[in-house]
């Protein structure tokens, strides 16, 4: 905490370059980076029982987010530790691809990430509709409580792939974003994202499925259109994914340092409140300007770099932005200064975004530290 970080040991980041041979290939590399920290993890990951693995399955069009190959890899390490592993995450805010769990699904498999190929089956935490939640309190800063997807709360360990890119509000995304942002629920993203109820637009058909699907009853029908009653909205995010005319609009309002820390308290909640042990991957390979909720990935702005491995969300993050900025940035791409070593990279995607938030408050509200010793494995 605060005052306290001089007595903070640094946390322990395991770091593998992307290099292979014929005698160890990246994929035997990856596994045994998960065995050396699960190991030395401060609290011993469980690799047995069940053990979701969290990550983002892209949208339609992406193509940056982590490879299926690399998730096979893991997977078939946790069923050899004796686990039974299964690749989660929840449902967008937003109307997309990701949805819903359906479609969500078929985005995966589309993607990649067939039982065929990964080893493992798909289940979306959130539910059908990204109706299954679990309120945890949390009594911090924005939240009394947080609304966690419960299917990860039946998880006995999570394993958190998270892809490092950019990201229009957090500067960049990674571990923190990848569990606060990924696992909360449809109605705590949009909380995060907006600070009033959704509104509907002009061009409202006036079928009704979103008053049927409003469980406050905070939707009505007038005049051929429908119409929301803020007052009564209690943010849910149903009536988003029930419009057929995709009508039903966020107000993407919420400033950038709230984004940033709301983020925080729902890993708050997620790791300090449930105790759910997670152990986080963090993939440095193709690095691109913005998120895998996107349906494109324009060309990465470093190049590969590696992939790191720790129990601390805080000092991973660090870590990576770390290398990122070290390294050379890649010419006539989406960046736009800071190209030498040393050069903020983030900022130079993304020059009125400050990344730093999310680590400094995520290291205030206990989540870890930003001090670190970086391990080459």
């Amino acid at each position: 905490m605060v005052g306290e970080e001089s007595k903070i040991s640094p946390a322990k980041v395991y770091f593998i370059d992307i290099r292979s041979s014929i005698t160890r290939d990246l994929f035997s590399k990856l596994a045994s980076l998960l065995e050396a920290q699960r190991v030395s993890a401060t609290e011993k990951l469980r690799l047995q029982g069940l053990v979701a693995i969290k990550l983002h399955f892209g949208e339609r069009g992406g193509w940056g987010y982590i490879h299926p190959k690399f998730v096979r890899a893991l997977v078939d390490e946790v069923k050899r530790q004796g686990g039974k592993p299964f690749l989660t995450d929840a449902s967008s805010v937003y109307v997309g691809g990701r949805a819903e769990a359906i479609s969500h699904i078929e985005t995966a498999v589309a993607n990649g990430f067939s039982y065929s190929v990964v080893g493992a089956p798909i289940i979306i935490a959130d539910g059908v509709r990204g109706e299954s939640v679990r309120k945890v309190p949390v009594n911090l800063k924005h939240y009394r409580e947080v609304e966690i997807a419960l299917g990860i709360c039946a998880a006995d360990s999570v394993i958190c792939l998270s892809h490092v890119k950019g990201h229009e509000l957090t500067g960049f995304g990674g571990a923190l974003k990848n569990v606060g942002m990924g696992l909360a629920s449809k109605g705590g993203k949009l909380s995060m994202h907006s600070k009033v109820a959704p509104y509907i637009a002009r061009d409202c058909r006036g079928c009704g499925q979103c008053v049927a699907h409003c469980v406050a009853g905070a939707i009505y029908l007038r005049d051929d259109r429908a119409w929301i009653e803020a007052e009564k909205c209690i943010g849910c995010g149903q009536c988003l994914i029930s419009c057929p005319a995709k009508n039903i609009r966020i107000r993407w309002d919420e400033s950038i340092q709230n984004v940033q820390e709301k983020i925080c308290e729902y890993v708050y909640g997620i790791t300090r409140m449930l105790g759910l042990p997670i152990f986080y991957i963090n993939f440095i390979i193709n690095v691109t300007p913005d998120c895998d909720c996107c349906n494109h990935s324009d060309v990465p702005i470093v190049p590969n770099l590696g992939i790191l491995a720790s129990d601390d969300p805080v000092a991973i993050d660090q870590a990576s932005v770390d290398l990122i900025n070290a390294s050379e940035g890649i010419k006539h791409t989406a960046l736009k200064k800071g190209f030498g070593r040393g050069g903020d990279k983030f900022r130079g995607l993304h020059p009125n975004v400050d990344w730093q938030i999310q680590l400094k408050y995520g290291e205030d509200i206990g989540l870890g530290t930003r001090k670190y010793e970086l391990i080459p494995f």
